[in-house]
């Protein structure tokens, strides 16, 4: 089994938690950055990134910041972070302290869900070697799937307002959502998912520079077929926003894997290994 460690990762403001998952093979000339979903804590890549490291790919995983160990006030209601900080701050941070590590001049990322719609936030974009956008979409609660669609609305016009304005954040653990969200994080994501193109709504505002017309490497979009949210229109929305990138869409049904359930995180849990390389294949094809 691989073998790992915790890192801190100096990033803007504050320093990031993170695990490294050293290659068995003793190389580090195939990095990977693991990118997590909203309010998914590091730990939860765990399984894949052992599994990573077993096939000669060293992986960094990390918390960001208002998220997990990298909370680092004593209540997330105090947290003043946004959610583009993730992809402005957060992900550069973590791939230049990755490459600085592995002694390379690029590495591949794999990003699920936000972490896969906020790498055109990335100023150091031309390190990234190519992209597995797992479950990654613009979340536009008017494509949702049809059985989830009601719910996703409460949330986001309900739930996550009133929260934030009576508890300063977003209990999403008592929802089954993941980590509690800082208010930022949880009224963006609302905002967000309640128009098409995602964080296109933050574009001039929030989001003041961003590179996803400039980015150029490689990206495979992976969506399961019983995915709520990265739904194929969803997918489609966030896709567009890479003018320049070579883009593949790769989607997956659970029965070819013999599977009940995929949606929108399990591909990344241990139940799921059967679809890993069939999804790294296309992260990284051998030449």
């Amino acid at each position: 089994m691989s073998q790992s460690f915790e890192v801190s990762i100096p990033a803007a403001g504050q320093p990031l938690a993170g695990t490294f998952f050293p290659a068995v093979n003793g190389t580090h000339n195939k990095p990977v950055l693991i990118c997590p979903a909203t309010g998914i804590i590091q730990k939860f890549y765990f399984p894949f990134s052992r599994w990573l490291a077993e096939q000669g790919f060293s992986v960094l995983v990390f918390d960001y910041r208002g998220i997990g160990k990298s909370l680092q006030e004593s209540h997330v209601k105090h947290c003043e972070v946004k959610k583009q900080d993730w992809g402005l701050y957060d992900m550069p941070a973590a791939l230049d302290f990755l490459l600085e590590l592995t002694g390379q001049g690029s590495a591949y990322l794999v990003g699920h869900s936000a972490g896969g719609q906020l790498f055109g936030l990335m100023h150091n974009h031309a390190k990234v070697r190519g992209v597995l956008a797992v479950a990654a979409s613009s979340g536009h609660v008017k494509n949702i799937r049809k059985d989830k669609r009601n719910g996703a609305k409460f949330m986001l016009r309900w739930v996550i307002p009133i929260s934030s304005a009576l508890l300063g954040y977003v209990p999403a653990k008592r929802f089954g959502w993941g980590e509690n969200l800082p208010k930022g994080v949880g009224l963006q994501w609302a905002k967000w998912c309640s128009s098409p193109g995602y964080i296109e709504n933050e574009f001039g505002e929030g989001v003041q520079q961003h590179w996803f017309e400039q980015f150029k490497s490689p990206i495979t979009f992976v969506h399961a077929s019983d995915d709520e949210i990265a739904t194929l229109p969803n997918v489609e929305d966030i896709m567009r926003l890479f003018t320049k990138a070579s883009k593949k869409r790769l989607e997956i049904r659970p029965e070819a894997f013999e599977l009940s359930k995929v949606g929108h995180i399990d591909i990344f849990r241990e139940r799921c290994n059967s679809i890993w390389p069939q999804i790294l294949a296309e992260l990284a094809p051998v030449q």
